[in-house]
């Protein structure tokens, strides 16, 4: 015989309920069934609210009382034929007369005993699995109703029942022996106690039903049916990855299942341990998959079969110096926590007996609190105790696996992936048999701990990184795109996934969750809400992504002021915006500290030579033990395209239009050409280098006229462009005459910067740098004779994309 059990969301509506009938149908070809119903979706929330509304005088309980009433007649209408509605319609209606006239008398006495609540509540159960019998009987299936409060007996513990085993077993034993039929429905959660009262077995309890019957009746297997295709290796909801478990043993699916796996009720497994009968947990709405099967030895090799968690607890830590040594401190705490019916979910307590901590629920935080004071209200007024510590809005994780102990490393991992991506643990619990590993952590934090616990266990290693993109104009877009023609490649070969969660423009910013689509980003951009950095702020770190990193893609410097607030929340940073880093040196050894401090990346690879390794190539410098004593070098591209472009043919005005047409200035050319843009890339050189450096002590040999620099807007500097046409000309034409090329060059030597326009010799490095170009050469103690060089494209939206990615990938490769 086989036991199926269908939770409400497989019977919620009239559809479902034809699918729980196909599969009962297919089951009972070979197999005799029983099949046991909750109630229909949602109906038991809506008569607890119906009862509690009567209980506090509140006639709107008719109204709930209303919508349970046209929920059940609308499934029967639907199931059942015209010809054969009218008996069943008026045995619901009957019912539903009954409990009306419960209702009313909590309404008229305003009292509702957890007596009063079960008989409420247990309608849902009847009510559907009458309806349901009611519909295979109308289907030609041999099927028969026995109500299983004739079966299963129960203590008087109203509310959350024990069950009495001894006559349960003889009840269902007898029937069964005695029952003819192929199908068996039984309402799930309901039973009576040994007076004949209406009792339930606590939420879930039809769960627990299919249990008991399963193991008295020494059922083949035990089917759970519900709305997902088994127990996940993760919350699905919070884990997108989370895919279900094949298989696994009675005690990991108990550990899973007290950590919040909702899709198996915790009292469920024991009956059917005792008797090792299997449970497969299957999906009501994709019935042909395999499930997760439950028995006593699992076939999974993984150590790790999965991640829970438990929302809403609070920690609370009792301890003092009068605790050490003292015996029955553990006795009275737990006993005071007893008294209130307090559960404790993880208890942990140090080695020195100085502190025991433990965590419960935040809604009994309060009530434990008064309690444990006045427990121990004596040492802590004699100071051999300390103040009770309440600390609120926590969550337990938990690693569950029956083979953890024979794998060396997994706390280890656990606890360093937590670690890295900055998920505080505030308390640890781990049993010697070591099934479950168990921590504290910051509610916030859920969603990363999770999702990079799954990603380390799960996963094959793959990294997941979330974008957050502020810019989306020359090199932003350019970045959009590299990163969507590249994210099939980073995934297979890199095992890199990266998304955007959010993006900006001056005007707009988008945010998606799951990922913005790079096919098509442009329009819901333009239709998104309207930005402020503010909120933009508070969304990323609301949404508290492993490994989410801030890219700036801008030259504005109320955004750079906002990177420490990011690197604060353990949000990388990645920019191609120079100016933070060529602010106040103590600002960004500041930034440069949070990044450490933080474990959150600060990358600015951008901020000298576009995609050139220039950055990256002086840290390995430094970080091997070299030292830098010179640096000469061309960094801007757009200067260097300016002057290459610049001859007897072409105007200089003309060529910095040009240059500003293309993308290799700055929106604003004052920018590049005032040498600004220059001494702010050797500033950071310097910096990098290892020495103490501010913009203002670096020298600037401007080759500008003072009304060009003294130009208020970019309009007036490009008209004085045209105007002091005389004055260009005369510098092209001399190092023309001295068969020199114009370069804009950057130098530090001796702890001291300057840079200028200069006349540059055929014979020199320099000469022959085309286009927009940038050319560096380190002199150092290990370079002393011959430079180490660095060529390439320096300037241009594509290759300062390449730059920006470069660093996003370095982040997932670290």
């Amino acid at each position: 015989m086989k036991v199926l059990k269908f939770g409400g969301s497989s019977v919620s509506s009239s559809e479902n309920i034809n699918k729980v009938i196909n599969i009962v149908k297919e089951s009972s070809y070979n197999h005799k069934i029983v099949v046991v119903v909750s109630a229909l979706g949602g109906i038991t929330d809506l008569l607890l609210e119906a009862g509690n509304l009567a209980c506090n005088s509140d006639e709107n309980y008719k109204k709930s009382l209303k919508i349970i009433e046209g929920r059940h007649l609308k499934v029967v209408r639907e199931l059942i034929p015209v010809n054969n509605q009218s008996s069943v319609l008026g045995t619901i209606k009957n019912m539903l007369n009954k409990l009306e006239s419960t209702l009313e008398g909590v309404f008229l006495i305003n009292e509702l005993s957890n007596k009063t609540s079960d008989k409420i509540v247990s309608y849902g159960e009847l009510l559907s699995s009458y309806i349901i019998s009611e519909a295979m009987k109308n289907s030609q299936l041999d099927t028969v109703l026995k109500n299983s409060q004739e079966l299963i007996i129960t203590n008087e513990n109203f509310s959350n029942a024990s069950v009495k085993f001894d006559k349960t077993n003889v009840a269902i034993e007898t029937f069964f022996k005695q029952n003819n039929h192929k199908i068996v429905i039984l309402p799930g959660f309901v039973a009576l106690t040994e007076k004949g009262e209406v009792s339930t077995l606590g939420r879930g309890g039809s769960d627990y039903t299919a249990s008991i019957i399963s193991a008295a009746t020494n059922a083949s297997i035990l089917e759970i049916w519900t709305d997902v295709s088994g127990m996940y290796t993760a919350n699905p909801k919070i884990v997108k990855q989370a895919f279900p478990i094949k298989d696994i043993s009675y005690q990991e699916a108990m550990e899973l299942s007290h950590f919040g796996a909702k899709v198996l009720y915790p009292p469920t497994i024991q009956p059917v341990l005792e008797k090792e009968i299997p449970i497969v947990i299957k999906n009501t709405f994709d019935a042909k998959a395999s499930g997760t099967l439950i028995a006593k030895v699992s076939s999974n090799a993984n150590p790790i079969k999965g991640i829970s968690h438990i929302e809403n607890m609070t920690l609370i830590t009792l301890e003092g110096s009068g605790m050490i040594g003292i015996p029955g401190f553990s006795k009275r705490l737990f006993g005071a926590l007893s008294q209130e019916k307090i559960n404790v979910s993880l208890i942990t307590q140090a080695s020195s007996e100085h502190s025991i901590c433990i965590a419960i629920n935040n809604s009994d935080a309060k009530t434990a609190k008064t309690a444990i004071d006045l427990e121990f209200s004596y040492e802590i007024e004699q100071h051999k105790v300390h103040p009770l510590i309440v600390e609120e809005n926590n969550a337990i994780i938990a690693l569950v696996g029956d083979h953890m102990k024979s794998h060396q490393g997994i706390s280890g991992k656990m606890f360093s992936t937590l670690g890295k991506n900055n998920v505080n643990i505030r308390a640890i619990a781990q049993g010697a048999s070591e099934k479950n590993i168990s921590a504290v952590i910051a509610h916030k934090d859920i969603k990363k701990a999770l999702n990079s616990l799954h990603s380390e266990f799960f996963e094959g290693q793959t990294k997941q990184l979330n974008l957050f993109v502020v810019g989306v104009g020359n090199v932003g877009g350019k970045l959009l795109q590299q990163i969507k023609n590249q994210q099939q490649y980073l995934l297979d070969n890199l095992k890199i996934q990266v998304r955007v969660i959010a993006i900006t423009n001056s005007k707009k910013m988008l945010f998606n969750e799951e990922g913005i689509n790079l096919e098509n980003w442009k329009s819901p951009l333009e239709n998104a809400e309207n930005l402020n950095m503010g909120i933009f702020h508070k969304k990323v770190t609301s949404l508290n992504f492993r490994n989410s990193i801030f890219v700036d893609n801008t030259a504005n410097a109320s955004i750079s002021d906002l990177y420490a607030s990011y690197l604060k929340e353990s949000v990388a940073v990645v920019t191609c915006n120079k100016i933070a880093c060529s602010s106040s040196y103590s600002n960004y050894l500041s930034l440069k500290k949070l990044a450490r401090e933080y474990n959150a990346p600060f990358l600015f690879e951008t901020n000298v030579g576009a995609g050139l390794p220039i950055i990256d190539t002086l840290k390995n410098l430094i970080a091997s033990g070299d030292k830098v004593t010179k640096i000469q070098a061309v960094l801007s591209g757009s200067l260097n395209f300016i002057f290459n472009n610049f001859n007897k043919q072409s105007s200089f005005y003309e060529v910095v239009k040009q240059a500003g047409i293309e993308g290799f200035t700055e929106p604003d050319p004052r920018i590049d050409l005032s040498g600004v843009d220059v001494m702010r890339k050797i500033l950071i050189l310097a910096r990098e280098s290892g020495t103490k450096l501010e913009l203002s002590d670096i020298e600037n040999d401007s080759f500008l006229p003072k009304s060009s620099l003294e130009a208020d807007s970019v309009s007036d500097f490009l008209e004085t462009l045209k105007a002091e046409a005389v004055h260009f000309n005369k510098i092209q034409e001399k190092a023309a005459t001295n068969n020199c090329r114009l370069k804009y060059v950057a130098e530090f030597d001796n702890g001291k910067a300057k840079v200028g326009l200069k006349e540059i010799p055929s014979d020199h490095s320099f000469y022959n740098l085309d286009g927009s170009d940038n050319i560096v050469l380190f002199f150092t103690e290990r370079y002393s004779k011959q430079p180490l060089i660095i060529k390439g494209a320096g300037a241009g939206a594509d290759v300062t994309a390449s730059g920006l990615f470069a660093d996003i990938i370095r982040i997932g490769n670290n």
